[in-house]
């Protein structure tokens, strides 16, 4: 790939490629990585700013963006080069002032099953656990799995713990939880295999609200730990 810079990434020129006849995929990179998801964003907004007839939606993912069409007013072609012009008029895009949303958790205990065994494999206590968790300003890479459900990072590499290797049945809507180097929370009732450390009394996901899920890809995410109803230190 081509690489190019930009606001302080490194910055790979993406590959594009067909996904049946209504779609095409977007690729920045394979892995999970801040500067190829701040790439996908920045497509992201550039294709929304003004759409083109026959765009239907871009979906973004750590670090692609599938865009779909409706081949009854264009084709792959036209798309691609819509997509080609997009990418470059992206890179030249002002930064965005992304909302940051604060989110009260209850951790530990009931709240949060898997805590206690976390702080263990690392050697560390609970306390230090939860502000290890907390004093993150999380990005929401993206939108998946569930309606509403944030996929975010970096985790502090600390805290970096695989998903359980049996997922549990059935987890309670506004679980907190931590896989691999992310950190996420169900929106709804849901199985799972994320480890659990916390719960959070915001509804994320309500089908009648517009939008609908209270979280966008490219927010900002700071984790506020409670007890008996009041912010810890």
């Amino acid at each position: 790939m081509k690489e190019i810079r930009n606001r302080g990434y490194e910055l790979q020129f993406p590959t594009i490629e067909p996904q049946g006849d209504s779609a095409l995929l977007v690729r920045f990179g394979n892995q999970i990585d801040p500067g190829l998801n701040h790439q996908v964003h920045s497509l992201f907004r550039e294709m929304n700013k003004k759409p083109k007839d026959g765009f239907i939606e871009s979906i973004p993912g750590y670090c692609t963006l599938v865009v779909s069409y409706d081949p009854l007013k264009t084709d792959y072609e036209d798309i691609e080069d819509w997509v080609k012009a997009s990418i470059s008029k992206s890179k030249h895009l002002s930064p965005c002032n992304p909302k940051t949303i604060e989110v009260p958790v209850l951790y530990g205990g009931e709240h949060g099953p898997d805590l206690e065994d976390i702080a263990k494999l690392h050697a560390l206590s609970v306390e230090d656990a939860v502000r290890l968790h907390a004093h993150e300003t999380y990005t929401v890479y993206f939108i998946g799995f569930l309606p509403g459900f944030p996929y975010m990072g970096p985790l502090n590499c600390r805290l970096d713990t695989p998903r359980l290797e049996t997922p549990r049945l059935d987890i309670k809507a506004g679980s907190v939880g931590i896989a691999g180097m992310q950190t996420g929370i169900y929106p709804l009732d849901s199985p799972g295999g994320w480890r659990i450390i916390g719960w959070t009394p915001l509804n994320l996901f309500d089908p009648k609200s517009e939008p609908p899920a209270r979280f966008s890809p490219g927010d900002k995410v700071k984790f506020i730990p409670l007890r008996d109803g009041k912010i810890l230190p």
